[in-house]
């Protein structure tokens, strides 16, 4: 059985084997993951493909390992599914995985080490401080000025962020962040178009998809808005002239590209009123629900929610060994000195 990915290719499933689809975990966005999931699974198992659920909060490593997957999609968002954890136990596992290696994986889902490439290879991102006590607070409100943005750094879907306009709120802005992450950054804030580009492929090949505009009630796209409410609107693709748009997917591809990034993943911007975009962050686990960006995105580039699936899933590898005969107990550097 063969079913169509996108204008070029085909995917015969049945060499895809017994597939695993990771969801649920133990982060916050456990609920978002167990959405995703199932889209995923419904869709693979659609297409014909011999797939499974696999929730890693009730389910151990052994337990994994026993399921004899050929292959696993991560659907898995925030801590211990996104953050290069379950990529390594993978990777030890031999088990071929969607989505970015470990190294990549850590490196997106830490926002501050995230900033640190990025700026290091010169792609804009907005001003920050992290946040360790009260004096850090008042340095951080002079430095950045008002309003900024307070988040915990390793979590996703804008758990525990607050947008500060006053300096009253910058100690409940602190203490809601950190019931979230051991750490706490603050961030300028960026009045501007809050727009996202998913991108799909590996470290040479990598596209991006068409550009999304998110609107969302009094500029406020927090959790309800982003899972839940029919309020958010989204226009793709989004109003942009063409040479603008040619700029921010050249900018996802290069965020992503800086990061080690590959598989799929997506890019959030701001754009600024002098049309400066400023990266915010990378996801290499997005979202694939019903409200998700990237199916939105694929689906005007021609790939609909099922190919979208194969596509990422086409793509599963292990990063760290790509030929695991050429290793192992057996094998001896050629340049090893004899006893």
């Amino acid at each position: 059985m063969t079913t169509q990915a996108n204008n070029s290719h085909e995917y015969d499933v049945k060499r895809f084997g017994r597939v695993g689809v990771l969801y649920g975990g133990d982060s916050a966005e456990r609920e978002v993951s167990l959405m995703s999931g199932q889209g995923v699974f419904d869709a693979l198992a659609a297409a014909g493909v011999d797939v499974h659920l696999f929730d890693t909060a009730k389910h151990s490593l052994a337990a994994l390992a026993d399921q004899g997957f050929d292959r696993v999609f991560i659907a898995l968002h925030g801590r211990y599914g996104e953050d290069g954890t379950i990529q390594g136990a993978l990777e030890l596992l031999g088990i071929p995985y969607t989505g970015s290696g470990v190294m990549a994986s850590s490196l997106a889902m830490d926002k501050i080490m995230t900033k640190r490439i990025w700026l290091q290879h010169g792609l804009p991102t907005p001003a920050f401080a992290l946040l360790d006590g009260q004096k850090s607070l008042a340095l951080a409100r002079d430095d950045l000025g008002l309003p900024l943005i307070v988040k915990p750094p390793h979590e996703g879907s804008t758990l525990g962020l607050t947008k500060v306009t006053e300096a009253a709120q910058m100690r409940d802005a602190y203490t809601l962040a950190a019931r979230f992450d051991r750490q706490v950054m603050a961030e300028a804030f960026i009045d501007g178009r809050e727009l996202t580009v998913p991108v799909l492929g590996g470290h040479t090949d990598a596209r991006a998809l068409p550009v999304i505009e998110i609107i969302a009630p009094d500029g406020n796209y927090d959790y309800e808005h982003k899972y839940h409410s029919d309020a958010t609107q989204y226009l793709c693709p989004a109003p942009l002239d063409a040479a603008l748009e040619r700029k921010l997917r050249d900018l996802a591809v290069r965020a992503y590209e800086t990061l080690g990034c590959e598989g799929w993943g997506r890019a959030d911007i701001m754009l600024d009123a002098d049309q400066q975009p400023w990266l915010l962050e990378m996801n290499t686990s997005p979202g694939m629900t019903s409200h998700s960006l990237v199916p939105m995105s694929a689906a005007q580039a021609g790939l609909n929610y099922t190919q979208l699936c194969l596509e990422i899933l086409a793509q599963a590898s292990c990063k760290v060994v790509f030929d695991r005969t050429a290793v192992g107990p057996t094998s001896q550097p050629s340049n090893q000195e004899e006893a």
